[in-house]
């Protein structure tokens, strides 16, 4: 039925996800072993999309986790997990939703395995991030870029 009135069927299909970019930091070692440990967990979290190829779709995640100690810098690790997707047949607002919030929600634990190994590597207990609503994220985002119109309209 879709072929006689030539509409696509919508698809998302992972093509590969990959680690792009890893990097952990701790200035402080070996001295911080010998502290009492009070961590304080900062986290940034960001999303970068563009086409590829034809239908093909590269999101990047980047999950950068500060930790701190008594105010002491302790450990950095940011991570840039990417992946492939082939997504066809969407409407522009639903590309841009897929890019935004159910790719990225599909690197997230691949990010989070990779941030918790390099981690316990760096002789750290792993930090366990704990799972993150990129749907809710997505259209927080879109009321933050639709605010600045309203405001200067007014």
């Amino acid at each position: 039925m879709a072929e006689e009135n030539n509409q696509v069927q919508p698809q998302l299909q992972i093509q590969r996800i990959f680690l792009k970019d890893i990097s952990f930091e701790s200035p402080r070692s070996p001295l911080i072993f010998q502290e009492e440990w009070k961590p304080e967990v900062g986290l940034e979290l960001n999303t970068k999309s563009r086409q590829v190829g034809e239908n093909l779709y590269e999101v990047v995640l980047e999950i950068t986790v500060n930790v701190k100690n008594n105010d002491e810098p302790a450990y950095l690790v940011q991570v840039l997990q990417g992946g492939l997707f082939t997504i066809a047949g969407f409407e522009e607002k639903q590309l841009h939703h897929a890019l935004g919030a159910f790719c990225p929600g599909t690197l997230f634990p691949y990010a989070r395995e990779n941030i918790d190994a390099i981690i316990t590597k760096g002789s750290f207990s792993p930090v366990m991030l704990a799972p993150i609503n990129f749907d809710a994220l997505y259209m927080e985002s879109l009321q933050k870029q639709q605010q600045p119109a309203t405001e200067t309209t007014q």
